[in-house]
Formats: structure tokens, C-alpha cells, sequence
């Protein structure tokens, strides 16, 4: 394969994950849905094989850079996933109960937020329909980048996410936390009034898999176990500081996710510290991928003979 060298990095991060995932899938006799994730990384390394298709005959470069990077998005969230599953049972106890104490004393209160919301079903059901464009975004931004030609951006773009996404795991296994959604209930009415992309039945399921672990995996049942912090929130401010620069992508993704923050509270079933939480996480990841990016776009190609099919051709 003619990766770039970011797209180099992330398929080795990739690779490690998977072979580590394996051992700890072993390990813990941990069963497989071995037909859902074949299907899954099929998707995945068809996409890499068809953009080093049209890099490597440079049909086209930026279709090559979009499709390779799809690729590594779809596989990258496939051992992703996995990882997060593989640290069940967890290991120390939840800190929910400090972040709840620090919701009292802000006076936030989650089945308060989602009863309002109830309240006006319009804006509840709003709320639903933002809080689940946060995928599709991503996706619409990664593509504009790969065909509008800016390479660095779209290797950011992955980067970022891809170091925000190991930052969540890591500190969710040292404190784990589940969100205000397991340790709250909600009125009948308010759960027939609005959709709620998580409920207190879904808090109650994290806690008993928090407590007993997992015994089968499947891509078809895989639930967000963290809530600390939010990477919905991550996510928003993935597509606003990476959204393309035209005014109908600035309009629209920015209104978007100036109703993400609210969307968050109430759909994901977050305690307010999990937003900032977020918003840290974020801090951290952006910059530090600009600089590997900028890192590694100064490093030298030795090969000269390996450096055409990796240049920019023309579309």
C-alpha cells in the first residue's frame, strides 16, 4: 500500500489495537460476532483498497485520499469499539457520584432538563434530531475535504479524532462513569412524549456491563460506554473548527451545534461536568495533532521512486 505518513501512523495505531483487542478477546473467553465484524472490516479495507486504486493510477488523488481516509475512519471505530469493551468488568470504582455532587451544586439536575424539554415535545424532538447528525457531519466534512484538495486538513481531520477517541478510553478506564441516564428515572410521559437516544433502561445496562463485563461482542449491540467525557461534545467542536470554509457549510454546521450543547445534555444523558470534560479532550487532541501533522509533512521522502505514487496528481 502507498499510505502518506499519517495515514501510516493511523493504520499502525489501528494494528496494534486489533492484535491487542485479540489477545484480551482471548484472554477473557470473550465470544465473537464473527460474521458481523468480517463484514465490517470488508467495508473497511475495500474502501483503502479502492482509493490506493486511484492513487496509485492517479485517476484521482483526492478520490484516492477520500476513500483511503473513509477506510481508516471505518476501521479505526471497528477496534476502537472493541477496545473500549475490552477493559469490562471495570476496574476502580465510578466517579459519577462526585460529578453528581458537582451537578447539585451548579443546580443541574438531567431529569429536570429532559421533563422541560418534554414539556415543549417540539424542541425535545429537535434536540433528537441534532444530537444524531454528529456522525453524518463528520462524514460530510471528511468528504468535502478530501475532494476539495486540502490534504493536511482531512490528516488533522483523523488525527484528531483518532487521538480524542484513545484520550476518552484511557481516562474512562482509569474513572469510569456512566452518565445522570444510570442513575435517574424519568416519568412514563415524559418517555412517550419525546425520543430519547439514551434512557435510564440504557444507564442501567452500562452499570451491569460496567459490573459484570461482556460475553459476547457484536457490532450490532455495541452501546457508548462513556460518559466522561462527552465525545459527542468532542465531536461538535470536530466539525466546527474543521467545517470547509464556505458559508453554507459555516451556517449550517455551526447552528447545528450551537443546539448540540443542549442536545447533549438532554439526549445523552450527561452530567455537566461530561460536556467540559469534552471540551478538555478537544483542547488537547487539536493541537496536538496540527503538530504531528506539521511533524510529519516536513519529513523528507528518501525514496524518490516511492514518491510518485504518493504525490499530488492531476484529477
Amino acid at each position: 500500500m502507498f499510505l502518506l505518513s499519517v495515514e501510516r501512523l493511523i493504520f499502525r495505531i489501528i494494528f496494534i489495537l486489533a492484535i491487542f483487542n485479540i489477545a484480551m478477546v482471548y484472554k477473557k473467553s470473550i465470544s465473537i460476532d464473527v460474521a458481523g465484524y468480517a463484514v465490517c472490516c470488508f467495508v473497511g479495507l475495500l474502501l483503502m483498497a479502492l482509493g490506493q486504486f486511484y492513487r496509485i493510477s492517479e485517476r484521482s488523488t483526492r478520490l484516492g485520499n477520500v476513500l483511503t481516509a473513509s477506510g481508516l475512519y471505518v476501521l479505526f471505530t471497528i477496534v476502537g469499539s472493541i477496545f473500549n469493551y475490552v477493559f469490562l468488568p471495570i476496574y476502580f470504582h465510578p466517579i459519577d457520584d462526585i460529578l453528581m455532587r458537582v451537578d447539585d451544586l451548579v443546580g443541574y439536575s438531567w431529569p429536570a432538563v429532559v421533563t422541560w424539554a418534554a414539556t415543549y415535545p417540539w424542541i425535545g424532538k429537535t434536540f433528537y434530531v441534532v444530537y444524531m447528525t454528529s456522525l453524518p457531519q463528520l462524514l460530510v466534512i471528511l468528504i468535502t475535504l478530501g475532494f476539495t484538495g486540502k490534504e493536511k486538513e482531512l490528516h488533522s481531520f483523523l488525527l484528531t479524532g483518532t487521538i480524542g477517541a484513545l484520550l476518552s478510553i484511557a481516562f474512562w478506564v482509569l474513572f469510569p462513569t456512566f452518565g445522570a441516564k444510570a442513575y435517574h428515572t424519568l416519568p412514563e410521559w415524559v418517555l412517550n412524549a419525546i425520543p430519547l437516544a439514551v434512557d435510564p433502561a440504557y444507564g442501567r445496562e452500562l452499570v451491569r456491563l460496567g459490573l459484570e463485563g461482556v460475553d459476547h461482542l457484536s457490532p450490532a449491540n455495541i452501546l457508548g460506554l462513556i460518559g466522561f467525557p462527552s465525545f459527542h461534545i468532542f465531536m461538535a467542536l470536530m466539525s466546527v473548527f474543521f467545517v470547509p470554509r464556505h458559508r453554507l457549510f459555516i451556517v449550517v454546521i455551526g447552528a447545528l451545534n450551537t443546539l448540540m450543547f443542549p442536545a447533549v445534555l438532554v439526549q445523552g444523558g450527561h452530567h455537566l461536568s461530561d460536556v467540559f470534560g469534552g471540551m478538555a479532550c478537544f483542547a488537547v487532541a487539536f493541537p496536538l495533532s496540527r503538530y504531528i501533522v506539521k511533524t510529519m509533512s516536513k519529513t523528507p521522502v528518501c525514496n524518490t521512486a516511492q514518491q510518485r505514487p504518493l504525490g499530488v496528481a492531476a484529477d
